[in-house]
């Protein structure tokens, strides 16, 4: 009513959080309509805390509600495709946190919906926004990198999780899939052809036997020649750290060192520097940014910048490399289409 985009937040959890904060107090152009969650007072709480929007136990109530324009779905993983094309059939646009869906059939089924209902559909990948990243992409477009050889990308989460509750191949469907996707948009214009991978339990190794994989090495050949190789652990007793690497015909281009700021201290202990401990301190401005252009896409009209065939690409690299650690070989990308 006031020509804000009224948005509503599904799933309350620690990233949710942090989003229904940015669209509350840092997107000008958009306002918190509403959370929902079915956890007992989990939606009051955070509405309680940010002074706006109303609180839904049910999803389904925001569907109904003519104030809910665009939807931020931060739920649980494995419940993302159903609510992609839930509310793409009540006419709402979408934001959806990675990944979109954990089977290609279900990712088809979200894009459709999309598609069908005319919905701006974005997918949560915020390195495409971080400035590292941006950066190397412009020089990669500008032709200063030349043709991209080889490509490197990781993340290290800084531990402290509990291994009862990560499912089989979490790190490739909820950690490596960033890496996936950043392989993709540093090697514009290549597709992944063929995808090995190697993965074990080497943080929680008592945990192997009920198909935790903790550490993992993935190599991924492209269609334009390129290789590439990303790796990811659930441990880094240093913090949070995500890097990546561009070697091309013309130059090489890297993006990230994980430093809180640029202070170095020099002292007996020899030379320190302070790591960054989480996520959301070391990409804050590119969670701020991806938001802000689902914001402006659904308020022109117009495409998003990262769609929902971004996210089913980023995807069959994750399932391939699944399906590469249990078969011990190689793992060609047409093989997980079929």
């Amino acid at each position: 009513m006031d020509g804000r985009v009224g948005v509503a937040l599904i799933g309350s959890g620690r990233m949710g959080a942090f989003h229904a904060e940015t669209v509350a107090r840092r997107l000008p152009r958009a306002r918190l309509v509403a959370v929902a969650d079915p956890a007992p007072g989990a939606a009051d709480r955070l509405t309680g805390a940010l002074g706006a929007g109303r609180a839904y136990t049910d999803v389904a109530q925001l569907w109904d509600d003519p104030a809910v324009y665009a939807v931020v779905i931060a739920a649980p993983a494995r419940s993302h495709a159903d609510l992609v094309v839930a509310a793409s059939a009540a006419g709402k646009h979408v934001f959806c946190e990675k990944p979109m869906a954990v089977t290609l059939a279900d990712a088809d089924r979200a894009i459709d919906a999309a598609r069908s209902a005319g919905v701006v559909l974005q997918v949560g990948f915020n390195r495409r926004f971080a400035a590292d990243w941006r950066a190397a992409r412009d020089l990669l477009d500008a032709g200063r990198l030349g043709t991209p050889r080889m490509l490197r990308s990781l993340t290290r989460d800084p531990g402290g999780f509990d291994p009862s509750r990560v499912l089989p191949d979490t790190i490739f469907l909820e950690t490596l899939i960033h890496d996936f996707d950043t392989l993709r948009f540093l090697n514009a214009g290549a597709e992944p052809v063929e995808v090995y991978a190697t993965a074990d339990a080497l943080v929680e190794p008592t945990w192997r036997d009920r198909g935790l994989l903790d550490t993992a090495v993935v190599t991924v050949r492209f269609d334009n020649g390129a290789m590439a190789v990303a790796d990811a652990c659930f441990e880094a007793s240093y913090g949070y750290d995500v890097r990546g690497e561009v070697l091309g015909s013309g130059g090489m281009a890297t993006m990230g060192d994980g430093r809180r700021n640029g202070m170095a201290f020099s002292g007996p202990a020899g030379r320190l520097v302070e790591t960054v401990r989480g996520d959301q301190e070391l990409f804050q401005e590119a969670y701020i940014a991806e938001l802000a252009a689902f914001v402006d896409a659904v308020g022109a009209g117009t495409a998003s910048p990262v769609t929902g065939e971004d996210a089913r690409a980023a995807l069959a690299i994750a399932l391939a490399a699944a399906e590469s650690v249990r078969a011990g070989r190689p793992v060609r990308i047409d093989e997980v289409e079929k």
